[in-house]
Parts: C-alpha cells; sequence; structure tokens
C-alpha cells in the first residue's frame, strides 16, 4: 500500500495524457463527479511504476532514456550525442500551444517567426533548414517531409515527449540540417483506463475542447486504443487573421506477448485558418518609421500588412505503424512505417520591404499544393557478446519519397500606408506563374555499433544514402534531375563513473542536397556538416535528475554563396563555410516531492569563415546568448495541498540581419541589429483531488507575463517579426 495525499505527483503511468482544450460546455462531468464523498486524503494502492521506454512516457520531467539519437533504447548517459527531452509532464506543466512553445526551454534552439504559429520554424546551434519551411522535423523516427509551403504541424496535444537532438544525425537519418533534429513521440494506447476531457479560453478569443480516452479492448490486455482528439479557434495576434484547427489521432496496438507490439497510428487534422505567415520591414518594429508628417511611428505589435482575405489553410494526413518482434534475447526485428499527405493552400498579399515614404512595398502569392511522402524504415538489432565486450548491433535500410505538385502565381500588390492603413485595394499583378513537380527519393543503409566494456562505451555507426531530387516544369516540361550518394559516419566515447557522470567524445557527419546550379549550368553538389564535441552528463540511479553540459564545434562548408564573377547578382558558387562554436549547458531535476526545475544556458558563436559577401560576419538570426529558468512547486500536507505555483523566465541575446537591397537608401548587404529582450512566464494550478476529482485539475498559464514589447528577430531588413504579446489561458482538466 502506499498512501498518496490530495495532489499527487503525476509519476504512474495513468498520467500519461493532459495538455491543451477548451470549450465552455463539459460542466456535466464535473456535476457527476462532485457526487462522489469529498476526501482531504486519499487512499489508493499504487501500481508498480514500469520502466522508462523511449517510446514512451517519462515518469518525471527528467526523461533518462531516449532512442532519438541512436534508434535503440539508450539510457542518456550512454549517448555520445546532445540530447533535450521535453516530457508529456513538462508540457502539461507550461501548456504549449505549438512544438516550438515546447521547446522554448531549450538550449540552442531559437524560434525564428516570432508570435508566428503557421510552422513550427526554430533553428539549432545557428543552423535553419535552407527552405521555405523548416524540414527537421520527425515523427515516432521518420521525417516529415516537407517542401515549398507544404509542412506537417504536430499539435502538442498528440505528443508523449518532444526530443531535440543537437549536431549532425545523417548516420541514422540521411540527409538533415546539420544543428539537429527534432524529433516527436505519438501518445499510444494503454492498457489502464485513461479517460480525460479538457477545455481551454484565453486571450485573443482563445476556445478549445479536446479529450483523450485509451483502455484495453480484452481482458488479457492484447489489444488496446488510444482516441485523442481536440477542436481550436483563436484570434492571431495580428489583425484579420484567425488559427482554427480541427484534429484526431486513432492509434490501435496488439501485443500478443512481451515480444511483439505492432502499433497502428493514425493522425487527421484539419487547419481551415493556419494563422498569420507574414513579415514587417526594419522600419516600424526596430527602428521607427516616419510618416509624410515627419513623425517618428513604431507599428503596433497587432499590425497586419497583408489584406483581410489572405489564406494560410492545410490539411494533413498520416496512416502508418510501429513494429517491433524479439525472436530471442539476441535479434529484434523493427519496422516503421508511414504515409503522409499535406495539401496546403496559400493565398496572401505580404510585406516586401520599407519604401521610404511611410509605406509598405507588398507583393501577392498564391501557391495551391499537394504533397504526399511515403517513408519505410526497417532494422535489425543484434544483442550479443564477444568476450567480455557487449554488443548493441544496429543494421538497417529506410526508404523514402516525397512528391509535391505546386501551382503558384506570384506578382506584385499596390503599397500599404503603415500610418493609415486602407485594405482592399490591393490591385494585385500576377508577373510569375510557377507550376512545378518536385520529386526526392532517398535510400539509405546505415549500420551502428554500440560497443560496452567495463564502464565504456563505444559507439561507432555509418551510413551510405542514394538521393535523387527532380523538378519538372510544367510550362516548358523541362525536367532538372540531381542524384547524389554521400557517406558518413559518427564515433563517439563514454565512461560511465558509479556516480552517475559521464564524460564523452564524439564526432559525428551530416549532409544536406542543395537545389540549384551555378551560372554554367552545373548542379549544386550537397553541403556537408562535421562536428567534434565534448561534454559530460551527471545521470544518478536514485534521483530524477538530468545534468548535461556540452562543448562543440560545428562547420558546414559547400555553402552558398554569391558568384563573384557575376554582376547581376542571380548565381551562387558553392564555396562558402559556415562554422559554428558553441557551449551548452542543460538541467531538468524532479528535486523533491514539491520541487521540479528545469536551467538552460547556451553560448553559440556562429560565422561565415568562408563567403565571397559575408566573411567575417555572423549569420542572421543566431542569438549568442540564450538562457532559460523554469521551477514549479506543488504544496502537500498544508492548507494549500493540491496547489501548484511556476514561473519561468526566458531571455534571447540580440541578433543580426543584413539589408539584401535598399535601393531606398543604398545599401546592400549591410548589417543591423536586433536587440535582447527578457519575458517572464508563469502559472497556479490547482488539484481537485479533495473535492472527489482525482486527476483533475484547473489552471491558468501565463506567457510573456509582463507584456514586454519585442522584435524576436529579423531575417532580412524586410522580414521583421514581432514577439508574442501576453497570453494568458485558462486550463481545465477533468479525468474520470
Amino acid at each position: 500500500m502506499a498512501r498518496f495525499k490530495t495532489a499527487q505527483p503525476n509519476h504512474s503511468l495513468r498520467k500519461i495524457a493532459v495538455v491543451v482544450a477548451t470549450a465552455v460546455s463539459g460542466m456535466s462531468v464535473y456535476a457527476q463527479a462532485a457526487d462522489q464523498p469529498k476526501e482531504e486524503t486519499i487512499t489508493v494502492t499504487a501500481a508498480p511504476v514500469s520502466q522508462e521506454s523511449a517510446w514512451g512516457p517519462a515518469p518525471t520531467i527528467a526523461a533518462k532514456r531516449s532512442a532519438t539519437a541512436t534508434k535503440t533504447d539508450t539510457p542518456i548517459e550512454k549517448t555520445p550525442q546532445s540530447v533535450s527531452v521535453i516530457t508529456r509532464q513538462e508540457m502539461d506543466t507550461r501548456q504549449p500551444t505549438t512544438v516550438k512553445d515546447a521547446m522554448a526551454y531549450t538550449p540552442s534552439v531559437f524560434s525564428t517567426r516570432g508570435s508566428s504559429s503557421t510552422y513550427d520554424v526554430v533553428s539549432i546551434r545557428g543552423f535553419t533548414a535552407p527552405t521555405t519551411v523548416n524540414t527537421n522535423q520527425y515523427l515516432d523516427g521518420m521525417k516529415l517531409q516537407g517542401n515549398n509551403y507544404s509542412e506537417v504541424s504536430m499539435d502538442p496535444y498528440f505528443l508523449e515527449r518532444v526530443e531535440v537532438m543537437r549536431g549532425p544525425t545523417s548516420v541514422l537519418y540521411g540527409n538533415s540540417n546539420p544543428g539537429g533534429i527534432v524529433s516527436m513521440v505519438s501518445k499510444r494506447p494503454t492498457t489502464e483506463p485513461l479517460r480525460e476531457i479538457q477545455f481551454k479560453m484565453g486571450t485573443d478569443n482563445l476556445w478549445q475542447t479536446g479529450f483523450d480516452f485509451s483502455d484495453a479492448i480484452d481482458d488479457a490486455g492484447v489489444w488496446s486504443y488510444r482516441l485523442t482528439g481536440l477542436g481550436r479557434s483563436q484570434d492571431t495576434q495580428q489583425e484579420m487573421a484567425k488559427s482554427t484547427r480541427y484534429a484526431i489521432a486513432p492509434s490501435f496496438s496488439w501485443r500478443p506477448d512481451d515480444k511483439t507490439d505492432f502499433t497502428f497510428l493514425s493522425n487527421f487534422q484539419s487547419d481551415p485558418d493556419a494563422g498569420y505567415y507574414g513579415w514587417l520591414p526594419r522600419e516600424g518594429t526596430v527602428v521607427p518609421y516616419v510618416d509624410a508628417n515627419g513623425n517618428s511611428h513604431k507599428l503596433p505589435t497587432d499590425f497586419n500588412e497583408g489584406e483581410k482575405d489572405n489564406k494560410m489553410q492545410r490539411r494533413q494526413q498520416m496512416v502508418g505503424y510501429n513494429f517491433s518482434h524479439a525472436f530471442n534475447d539476441t535479434f529484434t526485428v523493427r519496422q516503421n512505417l508511414r504515409y503522409d499527405q499535406v495539401k496546403t493552400l496559400y493565398k496572401a498579399v505580404y510585406g516586401f520591404g520599407y519604401d521610404g515614404a511611410g509605406k509598405i512595398n507588398r507583393n501577392y502569392v498564391r501557391s495551391d499544393e499537394a504533397l504526399n511522402a511515403f517513408t519505410v524504415d526497417t532494422q535489425l538489432q543484434s544483442n550479443f557478446a564477444t568476450g567480455d565486450v557487449d554488443h548493441t548491433l544496429l543494421t538497417g535500410v529506410d526508404y523514402s519519397r516525397m512528391r509535391n505538385d505546386v501551382d503558384a502565381l506570384y506578382g506584385s500588390a499596390s503599397p500599404l500606408d503603415m500610418s493609415n492603413p486602407q485594405y482592399g485595394n490591393a490591385n494585385v499583378n500576377v508577373n510569375f506563374p510557377y507550376a512545378v513537380l518536385n520529386r526526392m527519393e532517398q535510400t539509405g543503409l546505415y549500420a551502428q555499433d554500440q560497443i560496452e566494456w567495463d564502464k565504456w562505451v563505444l559507439t561507432l555507426g555509418g551510413r551510405y544514402d542514394y538521393a535523387k531530387t527532380s523538378t519538372l516544369t510544367r510550362s516548358s516540361n523541362a525536367l532538372a534531375e540531381k542524384n547524389d550518394q554521400q557517406f558518413t559516419w559518427r564515433g563517439g566515447l563514454n565512461y560511465l563513473f558509479d556516480n552517475g557522470i559521464s564524460p564523452y567524445f564524439s564526432y559525428s557527419e551530416s549532409f544536406e542536397p542543395t537545389s540549384g546550379s551555378t551560372k554554367e549550368g552545373t548542379p549544386f553538389d550537397p553541403s556537408r556538416g562535421k562536428q567534434y564535441e565534448a561534454g559530460v552528463k551527471y545521470v544518478p540511479n536514485d534521483r530524477p535528475v538530468v545534468l548535461t553540459a556540452a562543448l562543440y564545434e560545428l562547420t558546414k562548408n559547400k555553402n552558398l554563396t554569391a558568384d563573384p564573377n557575376d554582376p547581376t547578382g542571380l548565381y551562387s558558387v558553392q564555396s562558402g563555410e559556415i562554422r559554428s562554436r558553441g557551449v551548452e549547458l542543460e538541467a531538468k531535476a524532479a528535486l523533491n516531492e514539491n520541487i521540479n526545475l528545469t536551467a538552460a544556458y547556451s553560448y553559440t558563436d556562429a560565422e561565415y569563415t568562408e563567403d565571397t559577401i559575408f566573411k567575417g560576419k555572423r549569420p542572421a538570426e543566431v542569438p549568442r546568448n540564450q538562457a532559460s529558468l523554469w521551477t514549479d512547486y506543488t504544496f502537500y500536507d498544508t492548507v494549500l495541498s493540491g496547489l501548484t505555483f511556476g514561473a519561468g523566465v526566458r531571455y534571447t541575446g540580440s541578433t543580426v540581419s543584413y539589408y539584401k537591397n535598399d535601393t531606398s537608401t543604398g545599401k546592400k548587404n549591410e548589417s543591423f541589429n536586433v536587440g535582447s529582450y527578457t519575458v517572464a512566464d508563469a502559472m497556479v494550478k490547482y488539484d481537485l483531488a479533495r473535492f472527489g476529482l482525482p486527476g483533475s485539475s484547473v489552471a491558468v498559464n501565463v506567457n510573456n507575463l509582463f507584456d514586454r514589447e519585442y522584435v524576436s528577430s529579423c531575417y532580412s531588413e524586410y522580414a521583421c517579426y514581432w514577439g508574442a504579446e501576453r497570453q494568458v489561458v485558462a486550463t481545465a482538466t477533468f479525468r474520470f
């Protein structure tokens, strides 16, 4: 028997799903449960806490296992690269609306588009994927393929954990961004009953409701299911734009014995309004603009430079499975498979720079896209020993393909007066039709051996990739194809002290296909990433604590830079190089039954070491310093029993950006600074167990508590982003 107080810490397997949802109905659930007798103390029989799995819930905010860096269920202290894990419990506490918000307290992760929630665009260690949207996201071990404006956007409510692996990852995943990847794990069926309904309401007319149900279907627990869904409607920070979402995720598991697990996973999501996806010029955000009367002004943080009929809508469907079977103690086969379909319509008038006379120049785009992607990854894990040396040998082959049919129109639109905007007369002029069929296909063969001898862990891996990309231009029926073959490898060494300290050193590589060609028509080679990393991890066996520190040097070569022999500025050469050096510190700890703590600091020294224009300069949107601290305290055994208070602070250092071509000032490729900022967050939560509703709670979360006005970053002088204003969200979660 174990005796738990009214506000029980969320350490059991039953408490693995709580997150986001909102509406005003559902009080019948409360009324039904309120008829139960109320008690100050609840006595229950504690179910045994199962061992943490890299693909399942963690008992505290300090997850100790991950599969992101190795594709095997590996303890954090045996992983030779930096990995951060945002657990379900941490997301339940801070209630993030987006995946990028979930990573707000993670070192070396920087959100590059401010308050916009259309995509989860982040840079890691100073590198962002070089496409319209970010493509460094993975779900259940497989890449979420993106192209042009088509990209999957996962809602945190459907996730068990969000993990960030920093540094090159091509040894296991093929073509990828050198800075790292964001790896998400879906909620899975449980064999214990889970019944949850959640409601949210808040700033910007937020209304959301969600549900999460799971249980065994038969008495033996061979079959189980999970059904998670939500509906949300909210005005965006910017005027005239909305964000609406409807999503449901059915999943089923078949576990006939302890050696076999087949889990069907699906997610169907419709975003009729995917939010604001625009930007504002430097004048009016970073510095004031001057109106026609010579007066200086800043644009309001809710200013929309587009039009009322701007539309960003997305519909995504994903169907697949995760399968594993252990033949015996030596051999285990796993296969992950998924089919994705994303349909996107982006129709917008958007800003494209300051005209020098109090107006914003504007352009027009309409892109109708249909993306289909298929991914399958088959692995064989072999556990064996050679003498005193233990091996975890992983061999595998993965295959992926992507097809995106793009029917787009580009053009110009009339400028917008910043002091007295008159919407509705954009005068769109289409001057560039763009109808293409983009394809990508990749096959990778990989092998990895995790070798343990005494207290040493040596990780060695290599991979060979065959990648093919092509673009068919509909108007001319011209086909441009490119084939790449790349070998990448990684080596890492850990030493495990008995007290939980594990120093390590590693070398890793990545490659990333580069679209386009030189002035002479020669296709570009893939860019290459190489990293050296050394660090130390502290993961004690008897305490829920994970402390990590890392030093790294990461270089990306064959980077595109302006062709010095091309006066038009239209062509590039591949002689560029970017180097990023840094320090990262992170702590996640359940200090005792009352206190949780998350702390992070990162220093990123990024520089163009070779470039025909920017040599010696810092890349845009890369803060040198980032720091964050979050702590929450739960009361027990007092009159305040069941009450939790939490508070956090996030600091982002200054960044730079560059004028591309400002005709009004004559500046070109000159830099300007975007100031640093600090924002505070807070939460209060009350457990409803003493009212006869164990597992239920009400909470209020406040982001940007003091409503700090700040510019999060600028991609260029024409593309700056206001940070998110203060957001207040009330959440009611009912378990029954």
